[in-house]
């Protein structure tokens, strides 16, 4: 009888032990989920894909006809946009996460034809886009969208497409509402926007009407901490910079002021825009190269404004109303001369990614958009600017695109790029060489499309 009630004891101090234990282990998991929520951007998306429950990947039906497919002698970026009875693919209505200054139809803007037309290349078919293959595509992945207020603009409308199919759910925002996260549960794919203008580390005093109380502080030898922190965690990205560069700035390097962009009175040198821009795509460019990274990494060219008869600031507009033609449209030379630089540094990169086994994709987006004068809010950023006065003087908007709008179909030439990795299908991009850009299209086998 004492070997049997020592057993027992002995057996209900442990049952007593392995109770308390998991009761610690509850509690641990408990705290650690509250403070992810709370513990910013980098931790909250590294332990969303992961330590969810994947969901099931199911086998993704590709078209086997190959006029879907581009072929290989196909720049997607050389096209004309032709009319397209049908139209988008969803509304203001039916999509809620278009931002308020980019709601053109709900703010009142009275001319609808902007919305019937499609990117067509010349060489091959581009396949519409289609939200539900895409998402297969993209089962328990985490995508990012980084840079400024046009990478803002375009995650609206992958957003919007995508909802058609599976209604995203937002997880994560930062206190300035500036970088945010969402969550599309059916196929566990998360989609971030990530507010990094300069790609760089930069302080900056703005506010929100872009009027500025004193020079970007920017470090163009230092990542910024918003993307670098959670690189290694996406598959897919979108990175791009551009129009924040041609705003006043003191640089520094090695945490020492070297210079400056429009700094009268600062007894600095003023080493111009182009200095900084060369240096930092060249910072960001290797930092990407190098990185070993696994995933696929698309580089957007930046977008063309279309001010007429003045700027932001002074009183421009876009009052075009229909897209231009191939030759009719002229890049204005500050937009010229970025554009310029990131073809340069692109290919700098490019001719290095394939050492690394990095997958590098140009998205060269800038003539494309050029010819789309008529896809700005301009006047119909605010909600009815002339329901009470016709003749009102409003501040324009042509920068940012119209949702939907030409951004739209991005997303159709970005997910014709996706569909050829899963087919290990050769990529073609334009190489320019030096500033003169003699231009010859060629087909470039990336790693991964061998």
């Amino acid at each position: 009888m004492i070997v049997k009630w020592n057993s027992w004891s002995l057996y209900r101090h442990h049952h007593v032990l392995i109770k308390f234990a998991v009761s610690i282990l509850f509690s641990g998991l408990t705290f650690r989920l509250y403070v992810v929520h709370y513990n910013g951007f980098a931790s909250d998306l590294q332990s969303s894909i992961h330590e969810k429950d994947q969901v099931p990947e199911q086998d993704v039906a590709i078209p086997e006809n190959k006029d879907q497919i581009p072929l290989e002698k196909c720049d997607l970026f050389k096209g004309d946009w032709i009319p397209n009875p049908s139209g988008p693919i969803y509304t203001n209505e039916s999509c809620r996460w278009i931002e308020e200054h980019q709601n053109c139809m709900k703010n009142g803007r009275p001319d609808p034809g902007y919305l019937y037309w499609k990117w067509k290349p010349r060489d091959c078919k581009l396949p519409p886009f289609n939200a539900k293959r895409f998402l297969e595509l993209m089962r328990n992945k985490a995508w990012a969208l980084i840079g400024d207020s046009i990478s803002r603009n375009h995650v609206q409308s992958l957003l919007c497409m995508l909802s058609t199919v599976d209604q995203p759910v937002e997880v994560y925002r930062d206190g300035d509402n500036k970088s945010k996260r969402w969550h599309f549960p059916l196929y566990n794919l998360t989609v971030s926007n990530i507010w990094s203008p300069f790609l760089v580390t930069a302080a900056i005093f703005e506010d929100i009407n872009g009027v500025s109380t004193g020079e970007v502080q920017l470090h163009i030898d230092k990542l910024d901490e918003a993307w670098k922190d959670i690189y290694q965690s996406l598959d897919y990205m979108t990175i791009s910079t551009g129009q924040w560069f041609l705003r006043a700035a003191i640089y520094h390097e090695n945490d020492t002021i070297v210079g400056c962009h429009l700094c009268p009175g600062k007894n600095l040198t003023e080493l111009g825009f182009v200095y900084a821009y060369r240096k930092a795509l060249h910072y960001v460019m290797d930092f990407i190269v190098k990185s070993k990274h696994k995933g696929l990494i698309f580089f957007r060219t930046s977008t063309p404004d279309h001010f007429e008869n003045g700027e932001w600031h002074n009183g421009g507009t876009c009052p075009k109303t229909s897209p231009g033609k191939p030759g009719e449209a002229k890049m204005k030379e500050l937009s010229k001369i970025l554009y310029d630089i990131e073809l340069e540094e692109f290919d700098k990169a490019s001719a290095k990614a394939a050492d690394y086994d990095v997958n590098l994709i140009l998205l060269d987006f800038t003539n494309l958009l050029l010819l789309r004068p008529d896809g700005h809010p301009g006047p119909y950023r605010q909600f009815r600017p002339f329901a009470e006065n016709k003749t009102a003087v409003v501040q324009n908007d042509c920068l940012h695109w119209c949702i939907p709008g030409p951004m739209d179909f991005l997303n159709d030439v970005i997910m014709d790029i996706v569909v050829k990795k899963s087919l290990n299908y050769p990529i073609r991009r334009s190489v320019c060489v030096g500033i003169s850009h003699s231009c010859e299209a060629q087909t470039s086998h990336l790693p991964g499309y061998n």
